[in-house]
Protein backbone atom coordinates (compact mmCIF):
# COMPACT_ATOMS: atom_id res chain seq x y z
CA UNK A 1 0.00 0.00 0.00
CA UNK A 2 1.12 3.46 -1.16
CA UNK A 3 1.04 5.65 1.68
CA UNK A 4 0.90 10.03 1.43
CA UNK A 5 0.67 12.77 3.23
CA UNK A 6 -1.62 14.25 0.69
CA UNK A 7 -3.57 12.73 -2.06
CA UNK A 8 -5.41 15.21 -4.54
CA UNK A 9 -7.99 13.84 -6.89
CA UNK A 10 -8.52 15.97 -10.01
CA UNK A 11 -5.31 17.56 -12.57
CA UNK A 12 -6.99 20.77 -13.16
CA UNK A 13 -5.89 24.14 -11.73
CA UNK A 14 -6.85 23.93 -8.36
CA UNK A 15 -5.63 20.44 -7.66
CA UNK A 16 -2.31 21.28 -9.70
CA UNK A 17 -1.85 24.09 -7.73
CA UNK A 18 -2.56 22.55 -4.23
CA UNK A 19 -0.13 19.41 -5.29
CA UNK A 20 2.35 21.66 -6.12
CA UNK A 21 2.22 24.16 -3.48
CA UNK A 22 1.85 21.36 -0.45
CA UNK A 23 5.14 19.26 -2.01
CA UNK A 24 7.19 22.20 -1.66
CA UNK A 25 6.04 22.31 1.79
CA UNK A 26 7.44 18.99 2.07
CA UNK A 27 4.72 17.05 2.62
CA UNK A 28 4.39 13.64 0.33
CA UNK A 29 1.87 14.48 -2.24
CA UNK A 30 0.20 11.50 -5.22
CA UNK A 31 -2.33 13.14 -7.75
CA UNK A 32 -5.27 11.39 -9.78
CA UNK A 33 -6.44 12.62 -13.26
CA UNK A 34 -8.03 10.13 -15.09
CA UNK A 35 -7.72 12.39 -18.56
CA UNK A 36 -5.27 14.98 -19.23
CA UNK A 37 -3.43 17.69 -16.75
CA UNK A 38 -4.41 21.18 -16.89
CA UNK A 39 -8.20 19.97 -16.32
CA UNK A 40 -11.47 22.30 -17.80
CA UNK A 41 -9.67 25.61 -18.30
CA UNK A 42 -6.80 24.36 -20.28
CA UNK A 43 -7.93 21.53 -22.06
CA UNK A 44 -11.85 22.37 -23.02
CA UNK A 45 -12.27 25.23 -21.46
CA UNK A 46 -10.96 28.77 -21.31
CA UNK A 47 -8.08 28.96 -23.00
CA UNK A 48 -8.89 26.74 -25.96
CA UNK A 49 -11.73 28.71 -26.21
CA UNK A 50 -10.03 32.44 -25.96
CA UNK A 51 -8.78 31.33 -28.84
CA UNK A 52 -11.20 30.57 -30.84
CA UNK A 53 -12.34 33.76 -29.52
CA UNK A 54 -9.41 35.65 -31.05
CA UNK A 55 -9.77 33.78 -34.16
CA UNK A 56 -13.68 34.31 -34.93
CA UNK A 57 -12.78 38.63 -33.83
CA UNK A 58 -10.31 38.58 -37.08
CA UNK A 59 -13.31 38.95 -39.74
CA UNK A 60 -14.16 42.48 -37.93
CA UNK A 61 -10.71 43.44 -37.86
CA UNK A 62 -9.55 42.63 -41.33
CA UNK A 63 -12.78 44.88 -42.17
CA UNK A 64 -11.94 47.65 -40.00
CA UNK A 65 -8.36 47.85 -41.42
CA UNK A 66 -9.55 48.94 -45.02
CA UNK A 67 -10.80 52.13 -43.11
CA UNK A 68 -6.75 52.55 -41.93
CA UNK A 69 -5.33 52.20 -45.78
CA UNK A 70 -5.31 48.07 -46.16
CA UNK A 71 -6.25 46.46 -48.58
CA UNK A 72 -7.52 43.47 -46.78
CA UNK A 73 -8.63 40.51 -49.13
CA UNK A 74 -9.68 37.40 -47.15
CA UNK A 75 -10.52 34.31 -49.19
CA UNK A 76 -12.10 31.89 -46.68
CA UNK A 77 -11.50 30.49 -42.99
CA UNK A 78 -9.96 27.06 -42.25
CA UNK A 79 -11.51 25.40 -39.23
CA UNK A 80 -8.93 22.21 -39.14
CA UNK A 81 -6.52 24.92 -39.07
CA UNK A 82 -7.43 26.45 -36.16
CA UNK A 83 -8.33 23.31 -34.60
CA UNK A 84 -5.14 21.54 -35.07
CA UNK A 85 -2.73 24.80 -33.75
CA UNK A 86 -5.18 25.07 -30.66
CA UNK A 87 -4.40 21.29 -30.09
CA UNK A 88 -0.80 21.49 -30.42
CA UNK A 89 -0.59 24.20 -28.04
CA UNK A 90 -2.89 22.24 -25.53
CA UNK A 91 -0.20 19.69 -25.68
CA UNK A 92 2.25 21.85 -24.85
CA UNK A 93 0.37 23.30 -21.85
CA UNK A 94 -0.62 19.45 -20.99
CA UNK A 95 3.26 19.01 -20.76
CA UNK A 96 4.18 22.11 -18.69
CA UNK A 97 1.59 21.31 -16.27
CA UNK A 98 3.13 17.87 -15.84
CA UNK A 99 6.76 19.24 -15.99
CA UNK A 100 5.39 21.76 -12.79
CA UNK A 101 4.35 18.72 -10.61
CA UNK A 102 7.22 16.60 -11.51
CA UNK A 103 9.62 19.47 -10.63
CA UNK A 104 7.63 20.11 -7.24
CA UNK A 105 8.47 16.08 -6.41
CA UNK A 106 4.78 15.36 -6.88
CA UNK A 107 3.48 11.79 -8.25
CA UNK A 108 1.71 11.98 -10.96
CA UNK A 109 -0.74 9.13 -11.29
CA UNK A 110 -3.63 8.38 -14.12
CA UNK A 111 -6.94 7.02 -13.35
CA UNK A 112 -10.43 7.76 -12.22
CA UNK A 113 -10.23 7.56 -8.57
CA UNK A 114 -12.92 7.20 -5.49
CA UNK A 115 -12.94 6.98 -2.02
CA UNK A 116 -12.62 3.50 -0.51
CA UNK A 117 -12.91 5.64 2.70
CA UNK A 118 -11.65 8.97 4.54
CA UNK A 119 -7.97 8.03 4.52
CA UNK A 120 -8.18 5.67 1.61
CA UNK A 121 -7.92 5.83 -2.48
CA UNK A 122 -8.91 3.60 -5.26
CA UNK A 123 -7.14 4.21 -8.00
CA UNK A 124 -7.36 1.02 -10.58
CA UNK A 125 -5.54 -1.75 -8.69
CA UNK A 126 -3.83 0.67 -6.36
CA UNK A 127 -4.71 1.77 -3.38
CA UNK A 128 -3.68 5.02 -1.50
CA UNK A 129 -3.11 4.93 1.90
CA UNK A 130 -2.98 9.02 2.87
CA UNK A 131 -3.79 11.47 5.97
CA UNK A 132 -5.34 13.83 3.95
CA UNK A 133 -7.37 13.84 0.74
CA UNK A 134 -8.35 16.84 -1.22
CA UNK A 135 -10.65 16.34 -4.04
CA UNK A 136 -10.49 19.13 -7.24
CA UNK A 137 -12.91 16.87 -9.50
CA UNK A 138 -14.39 19.85 -11.46
CA UNK A 139 -17.47 20.06 -12.72
CA UNK A 140 -19.08 18.86 -16.45
CA UNK A 141 -21.90 19.87 -19.02
CA UNK A 142 -25.50 19.57 -18.23
CA UNK A 143 -27.25 18.29 -20.79
CA UNK A 144 -31.34 17.99 -20.13
CA UNK A 145 -33.57 15.01 -20.58
CA UNK A 146 -35.04 16.27 -24.23
CA UNK A 147 -36.65 14.50 -26.91
CA UNK A 148 -33.09 14.37 -29.25
CA UNK A 149 -30.92 15.19 -27.24
CA UNK A 150 -28.68 12.71 -28.49
CA UNK A 151 -28.35 14.68 -31.53
CA UNK A 152 -26.80 17.76 -29.47
CA UNK A 153 -23.19 18.37 -28.42
CA UNK A 154 -21.74 20.23 -25.11
CA UNK A 155 -19.11 22.28 -24.31
CA UNK A 156 -16.68 19.55 -24.00
CA UNK A 157 -17.46 18.20 -28.37
CA UNK A 158 -17.57 21.52 -29.73
CA UNK A 159 -13.58 22.08 -29.34
CA UNK A 160 -13.01 19.02 -31.91
CA UNK A 161 -15.77 19.53 -34.62
CA UNK A 162 -14.24 18.18 -38.20
CA UNK A 163 -16.17 21.04 -39.66
CA UNK A 164 -17.43 24.10 -39.02
CA UNK A 165 -21.07 24.32 -39.00
CA UNK A 166 -22.75 26.17 -41.88
CA UNK A 167 -25.64 27.27 -39.11
CA UNK A 168 -25.87 26.72 -35.73
CA UNK A 169 -28.01 26.75 -32.52
CA UNK A 170 -26.57 27.43 -28.71
CA UNK A 171 -28.79 27.02 -26.03
CA UNK A 172 -28.35 28.69 -22.37
CA UNK A 173 -27.71 32.42 -21.63
CA UNK A 174 -24.19 32.09 -19.28
CA UNK A 175 -20.76 32.41 -20.07
CA UNK A 176 -20.35 29.68 -22.25
CA UNK A 177 -23.37 29.96 -24.16
CA UNK A 178 -22.73 33.72 -24.99
CA UNK A 179 -19.24 32.91 -25.95
CA UNK A 180 -19.55 30.21 -28.38
CA UNK A 181 -22.33 32.28 -30.31
CA UNK A 182 -20.00 34.78 -30.78
CA UNK A 183 -17.52 32.62 -31.82
CA UNK A 184 -19.85 30.85 -34.84
CA UNK A 185 -21.35 33.69 -36.14
CA UNK A 186 -18.05 35.52 -35.89
CA UNK A 187 -16.01 33.07 -37.84
CA UNK A 188 -19.43 33.13 -40.54
CA UNK A 189 -21.45 30.55 -38.86
CA UNK A 190 -25.22 31.12 -38.86
CA UNK A 191 -26.17 31.38 -35.63
CA UNK A 192 -29.00 31.23 -32.82
CA UNK A 193 -28.46 32.20 -29.36
CA UNK A 194 -31.97 30.86 -27.86
CA UNK A 195 -32.61 31.03 -23.93
CA UNK A 196 -34.83 30.72 -21.39
CA UNK A 197 -35.32 33.48 -19.53
CA UNK A 198 -35.82 37.17 -19.99
CA UNK A 199 -32.05 37.94 -20.52
CA UNK A 200 -28.95 36.85 -21.37
CA UNK A 201 -26.15 36.89 -18.30
CA UNK A 202 -28.21 36.45 -15.55
CA UNK A 203 -26.60 37.71 -12.44
CA UNK A 204 -24.61 40.37 -14.17
CA UNK A 205 -25.26 44.18 -14.25
CA UNK A 206 -28.98 44.66 -15.65
CA UNK A 207 -27.50 47.95 -17.89
CA UNK A 208 -24.51 45.45 -19.19
CA UNK A 209 -26.56 42.54 -19.75
CA UNK A 210 -28.82 44.61 -21.77
CA UNK A 211 -25.97 46.56 -23.33
CA UNK A 212 -24.33 43.22 -24.70
CA UNK A 213 -27.48 42.23 -25.64
CA UNK A 214 -28.01 44.59 -27.87
CA UNK A 215 -24.60 44.67 -29.43
CA UNK A 216 -24.52 40.98 -30.18
CA UNK A 217 -27.99 40.85 -32.24
CA UNK A 218 -26.51 44.10 -34.20
CA UNK A 219 -23.63 41.50 -35.10
CA UNK A 220 -26.19 39.20 -36.60
CA UNK A 221 -26.86 36.77 -33.80
CA UNK A 222 -30.29 35.51 -33.72
CA UNK A 223 -31.05 36.14 -29.99
CA UNK A 224 -34.60 34.27 -28.90
CA UNK A 225 -35.34 35.16 -25.50
CA UNK A 226 -38.04 33.46 -22.87
CA UNK A 227 -37.60 30.78 -25.67
CA UNK A 228 -36.09 27.02 -25.42
CA UNK A 229 -35.32 24.17 -27.24
CA UNK A 230 -38.92 21.53 -26.47
CA UNK A 231 -36.85 18.28 -28.79
CA UNK A 232 -34.42 17.88 -31.36
CA UNK A 233 -34.97 15.30 -34.50
CA UNK A 234 -32.84 14.33 -37.66
CA UNK A 235 -34.28 14.86 -41.29
CA UNK A 236 -33.23 12.77 -44.12
CA UNK A 237 -29.61 14.35 -45.11
CA UNK A 238 -29.08 13.87 -40.87
CA UNK A 239 -29.42 17.39 -40.58
CA UNK A 240 -30.65 18.83 -36.97
CA UNK A 241 -34.47 20.21 -36.86
CA UNK A 242 -34.47 21.88 -33.70
CA UNK A 243 -38.25 22.82 -31.87
CA UNK A 244 -38.69 25.55 -29.95
CA UNK A 245 -41.15 25.99 -26.59
CA UNK A 246 -42.79 29.25 -29.20
CA UNK A 247 -44.09 26.61 -31.94
CA UNK A 248 -41.03 27.81 -34.33
CA UNK A 249 -38.48 24.99 -35.53
CA UNK A 250 -34.86 25.81 -37.42
CA UNK A 251 -32.63 22.82 -39.72
CA UNK A 252 -29.38 23.48 -38.33
CA UNK A 253 -26.21 21.71 -38.59
CA UNK A 254 -25.15 21.40 -35.07
CA UNK A 255 -26.58 21.76 -31.53
CA UNK A 256 -24.88 23.40 -28.92
CA UNK A 257 -25.76 22.76 -25.19
CA UNK A 258 -24.32 25.61 -22.52
CA UNK A 259 -26.90 24.92 -20.27
CA UNK A 260 -24.69 24.95 -17.16
CA UNK A 261 -22.05 22.34 -15.34
CA UNK A 262 -22.71 20.08 -12.29
CA UNK A 263 -20.13 19.38 -9.93
CA UNK A 264 -18.32 16.03 -10.71
CA UNK A 265 -18.65 13.68 -7.74
CA UNK A 266 -20.98 10.77 -9.18
CA UNK A 267 -17.82 8.58 -9.61
CA UNK A 268 -16.35 9.01 -6.67
CA UNK A 269 -18.09 6.88 -4.02
CA UNK A 270 -18.27 10.20 -1.17
CA UNK A 271 -20.40 7.95 0.77
CA UNK A 272 -17.59 5.64 2.02
CA UNK A 273 -16.57 8.75 3.63
CA UNK A 274 -19.80 10.39 4.35
CA UNK A 275 -19.05 13.17 2.98
CA UNK A 276 -21.90 15.78 2.77
CA UNK A 277 -23.30 17.35 -0.36
CA UNK A 278 -25.06 19.81 -1.56
CA UNK A 279 -28.45 19.64 -3.42
CA UNK A 280 -26.87 20.44 -6.63
CA UNK A 281 -24.39 17.39 -5.73
CA UNK A 282 -21.37 19.77 -4.67
CA UNK A 283 -19.35 19.50 -2.03
CA UNK A 284 -19.87 21.08 0.97
CA UNK A 285 -17.06 23.05 2.41
CA UNK A 286 -15.95 25.59 5.20
CA UNK A 287 -14.01 28.69 4.40
CA UNK A 288 -10.86 26.52 5.17
CA UNK A 289 -12.71 24.32 2.13
CA UNK A 290 -12.79 21.42 4.50
CA UNK A 291 -15.63 19.11 4.24
CA UNK A 292 -17.47 17.60 7.11
CA UNK A 293 -14.95 15.03 6.98
CA UNK A 294 -11.83 16.53 9.11
CA UNK A 295 -9.17 15.50 6.95
CA UNK A 296 -10.86 15.85 3.38
CA UNK A 297 -11.10 19.16 1.95
CA UNK A 298 -12.34 19.86 -1.79
CA UNK A 299 -11.49 23.08 -4.03
CA UNK A 300 -12.90 24.12 -7.17
CA UNK A 301 -15.96 24.31 -9.38
CA UNK A 302 -16.72 20.75 -7.20
CA UNK A 303 -17.63 23.23 -4.39
CA UNK A 304 -19.70 25.34 -6.41
CA UNK A 305 -17.95 28.67 -4.97
CA UNK A 306 -17.10 30.40 -7.48
CA UNK A 307 -16.55 28.90 -10.71
CA UNK A 308 -13.52 30.39 -12.32
CA UNK A 309 -10.33 29.31 -12.68
CA UNK A 310 -8.18 31.99 -10.60
CA UNK A 311 -10.64 30.98 -7.60
CA UNK A 312 -9.77 27.49 -7.78
CA UNK A 313 -6.23 27.92 -7.92
CA UNK A 314 -6.58 30.57 -5.19
CA UNK A 315 -8.35 27.80 -3.30
CA UNK A 316 -5.58 25.02 -4.11
CA UNK A 317 -2.81 27.19 -2.92
CA UNK A 318 -4.92 28.60 0.46
CA UNK A 319 -5.51 24.94 1.49
CA UNK A 320 -1.50 23.89 1.32
CA UNK A 321 -0.08 26.89 2.82
CA UNK A 322 -2.86 26.59 5.65
CA UNK A 323 -2.22 22.56 5.93
CA UNK A 324 0.99 21.82 5.26
CA UNK A 325 3.18 25.57 5.30
CA UNK A 326 2.16 26.87 8.82
CA UNK A 327 0.68 29.94 7.63
CA UNK A 328 -3.11 29.76 7.93
CA UNK A 329 -4.95 31.70 5.69
CA UNK A 330 -8.46 31.42 3.29
CA UNK A 331 -9.41 32.14 -0.09
CA UNK A 332 -11.64 35.63 0.10
CA UNK A 333 -14.33 35.10 -2.41
CA UNK A 334 -15.04 39.27 -2.14
CA UNK A 335 -14.40 41.57 -5.00
CA UNK A 336 -13.90 38.89 -7.71
CA UNK A 337 -13.79 40.41 -11.42
CA UNK A 338 -14.47 37.91 -14.34
CA UNK A 339 -14.98 38.31 -17.71
CA UNK A 340 -16.95 37.44 -20.53
CA UNK A 341 -15.23 36.74 -23.76
CA UNK A 342 -18.26 37.21 -25.96
CA UNK A 343 -17.99 39.98 -28.78
CA UNK A 344 -17.46 42.68 -27.99
CA UNK A 345 -16.08 41.38 -24.08
CA UNK A 346 -17.08 41.87 -20.64
CA UNK A 347 -15.48 42.92 -17.52
CA UNK A 348 -16.89 43.11 -14.19
CA UNK A 349 -16.14 43.46 -10.15
CA UNK A 350 -17.87 43.97 -7.33
CA UNK A 351 -21.69 44.50 -7.01
CA UNK A 352 -24.16 44.71 -9.80
CA UNK A 353 -26.23 48.19 -9.09
CA UNK A 354 -29.39 45.94 -8.15
CA UNK A 355 -27.21 43.91 -5.37
CA UNK A 356 -25.32 47.18 -4.34
CA UNK A 357 -29.15 48.33 -3.53
CA UNK A 358 -29.75 46.05 -1.76
CA UNK A 359 -26.66 45.73 0.41
CA UNK A 360 -26.10 49.64 1.02
CA UNK A 361 -29.62 51.10 0.52
CA UNK A 362 -28.34 54.31 -1.02
CA UNK A 363 -26.02 54.31 -4.27
CA UNK A 364 -24.83 56.40 -7.12
CA UNK A 365 -24.30 55.27 -10.41
CA UNK A 366 -22.12 56.69 -13.16
CA UNK A 367 -22.12 55.40 -16.23
CA UNK A 368 -20.82 56.68 -19.89
CA UNK A 369 -21.91 55.04 -23.67
CA UNK A 370 -19.61 55.87 -26.29
CA UNK A 371 -17.56 54.74 -30.03
CA UNK A 372 -14.42 54.03 -29.08
CA UNK A 373 -10.94 55.80 -31.03
CA UNK A 374 -10.84 52.81 -32.98
CA UNK A 375 -14.35 52.80 -34.81
CA UNK A 376 -14.38 56.74 -35.55
CA UNK A 377 -12.76 55.48 -39.08
CA UNK A 378 -14.90 52.70 -39.41
CA UNK A 379 -18.19 51.66 -40.47
CA UNK A 380 -18.49 49.14 -36.81
CA UNK A 381 -21.56 50.18 -35.07
CA UNK A 382 -20.42 48.84 -31.63
CA UNK A 383 -20.80 51.16 -28.74
CA UNK A 384 -18.85 50.62 -25.54
CA UNK A 385 -20.42 50.71 -22.11
CA UNK A 386 -18.74 51.78 -18.76
CA UNK A 387 -20.29 51.80 -15.75
CA UNK A 388 -19.08 52.50 -11.72
CA UNK A 389 -21.60 51.96 -8.95
CA UNK A 390 -20.90 53.73 -5.29
CA UNK A 391 -22.29 53.64 -2.07
CA UNK A 392 -23.72 57.56 -1.18
CA UNK A 393 -22.89 57.20 2.31
CA UNK A 394 -19.01 56.23 1.74
CA UNK A 395 -18.08 57.16 -1.42
CA UNK A 396 -16.29 53.60 -2.32
CA UNK A 397 -16.59 52.10 -5.45
CA UNK A 398 -18.74 49.04 -5.09
CA UNK A 399 -18.99 47.92 -8.47
CA UNK A 400 -17.41 48.64 -12.17
CA UNK A 401 -18.81 47.06 -15.25
CA UNK A 402 -17.86 47.44 -18.86
CA UNK A 403 -18.38 46.00 -22.48
CA UNK A 404 -16.64 46.64 -25.07
CA UNK A 405 -12.90 45.91 -26.61
CA UNK A 406 -10.30 45.17 -24.14
CA UNK A 407 -12.78 45.37 -20.93
CA UNK A 408 -10.74 41.92 -19.03
CA UNK A 409 -7.38 43.91 -19.42
CA UNK A 410 -8.64 47.49 -18.36
CA UNK A 411 -10.80 45.51 -15.32
CA UNK A 412 -7.74 42.98 -14.11
CA UNK A 413 -6.72 47.11 -13.17
CA UNK A 414 -10.07 48.80 -11.72
CA UNK A 415 -9.85 45.07 -9.87
CA UNK A 416 -7.14 45.86 -7.86
CA UNK A 417 -8.30 49.75 -6.62
CA UNK A 418 -11.76 48.26 -5.84
CA UNK A 419 -10.01 45.02 -3.52
CA UNK A 420 -8.11 47.89 -1.97
CA UNK A 421 -11.25 50.13 -1.57
CA UNK A 422 -10.79 53.08 -3.57
CA UNK A 423 -13.37 55.76 -3.51
CA UNK A 424 -14.86 57.75 -6.38
CA UNK A 425 -12.53 60.34 -5.63
CA UNK A 426 -9.84 58.73 -5.51
CA UNK A 427 -11.09 57.68 -9.08
CA UNK A 428 -11.32 61.44 -9.78
CA UNK A 429 -8.03 62.25 -8.59
CA UNK A 430 -6.61 59.66 -10.88
CA UNK A 431 -4.92 60.93 -14.55
CA UNK A 432 -6.25 59.36 -17.45
CA UNK A 433 -3.79 57.62 -19.96
CA UNK A 434 -4.73 59.62 -23.16
CA UNK A 435 -6.26 58.59 -25.92
CA UNK A 436 -7.55 55.22 -24.13
CA UNK A 437 -10.98 53.87 -23.41
CA UNK A 438 -9.66 53.02 -19.75
CA UNK A 439 -9.09 56.93 -19.13
CA UNK A 440 -13.11 56.76 -19.37
CA UNK A 441 -13.39 55.01 -15.60
CA UNK A 442 -11.08 58.27 -14.19
CA UNK A 443 -13.82 60.90 -15.93
CA UNK A 444 -17.10 59.96 -15.05
CA UNK A 445 -18.49 63.13 -13.10
CA UNK A 446 -22.47 63.13 -13.55
CA UNK A 447 -24.21 60.95 -11.58
CA UNK A 448 -26.99 58.88 -13.45
CA UNK A 449 -30.02 60.64 -13.29
CA UNK A 450 -32.09 56.96 -11.66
Amino acid sequence: MNTYDLVVIGGGSGGVRAARIAAGHGAKVAICEEFRYGGTCVIRGCVPKKMMVYAAHYHEDFEDSRHYGWNTNVESFDWSRLISNKDTEIDRLNSIYENLLKNAGVEILYGTASLLDANTVKLGDQTLNTEKILIASGGTPFLPEIDGIEHAISSNEVFHLDSQPKSAVVVGGGYIAVEFAGIFNGIGTDTTLVYRGPQILRGFDEDIRSHLATEITKKGIDLRLENNVEKIALDTNGAKVVSFTDGTTKTVDCVLFATGRTPNTEALNLQNANIELGRKGEIKVDKYSRTNVQNIFAVGDVTDRIALTPVATMEGHAFADTFFGNNERFADHTNVPSAVFSQPPIGSVGLSEHDARDKYGNVDTYSSEFKILKHTLTENTERTLMKLIVATDTDVVVGAHMVGPDAAEIMQGIAIAIKAGATKADFDATVGIHPSTAEEFCTMRTKDSK
